[in-house]
């Protein structure tokens, strides 16, 4: 499953969004501007994938999904300045990251609060690995409507095998989860190739073994 896809000429639209309408819309802090001058050359509503762009049915948390492409001037953009474009648009969105002739996709799953209809709540951000601009791109998943569309975007995005009657949320968690054991796991090892003590040294080959196989069993749990 790849989450590179080729739009329906219908949906595109190919817009120049300039960073201050950003800016204004989430009243960006200096730090957050610099963020952006530094890391955006710039930013391109490039498709809206809606009932009308792509006969398919909103869904109340999915109304409309937008593709939006960030140049980037750097080999990578922060989080901030993503949320930041996440926070100004009131829809689910889809980023096509580009530098130096490559691509990468990222998204995060954004819903609507519950204890506030009006406010969207944001996950960590999902990304693929950084492919060649020219890779060629795959047909939009086929779906019922726009929340089954928006579900099946983001779990191309996940480093996890999806289960059987998984929910979403029940698969965002799971991610997150792994990225977690991950960390533990770069964590633990750096300690090992610091220990010289052979003890230690064998309590954290132990650690680092049962961290692992918590790793493989969040990927693909049996």
């Amino acid at each position: 499953m790849t989450a590179l896809y080729n739009y329906p000429k219908t949906a595109l639209l190919k817009r120049v969004v300039p960073k201050t309408r950003i800016y204004d819309r989430v009243q960006a802090s200096t730090a957050l501007k610099d963020k952006f001058v530094a890391q955006v050359d710039q930013i391109t509503w490039r498709a809206k994938l809606a009932p009308e762009t792509i006969n398919l049915p909103a869904t109340k948390s999915v109304p409309e999904i937008q593709v939006f492409r960030v140049t980037l001037k750097t080999d990578a953009v922060h989080d901030d300045v993503l949320k930041a474009i996440d926070r100004a648009i009131p829809f689910p969105i889809l980023f096509e990251l580009e530098q130096d002739g490559q691509i990468q996709i990222a998204a995060a799953h954004k819903r609507p609060s519950e204890a506030d209809a009006a406010k969207w709540v944001l996950s960590d951000y999902l990304r693929s690995d950084w492919l060649p601009a020219d890779t060629p791109r795959s047909p939009l998943p086929v779906a019922l409507n726009l929340g089954v569309l928006y579900e099946q975007i983001l779990t191309a995005l996940m480093p996890i095998v999806p289960q059987t009657a998984e929910s979403l949320s029940a698969r965002m968690d799971r991610t997150h989860a792994l990225k977690t054991k991950e960390r533990e796991i770069s964590q633990l090892k750096s300690k090992l190739n610091r220990e010289t003590q052979f003890n230690i040294k064998m309590t954290l080959h132990g650690q680092l073994r049962e961290a692992q196989a918590d790793f493989e069993h969040l990927k693909k749990p049996e």
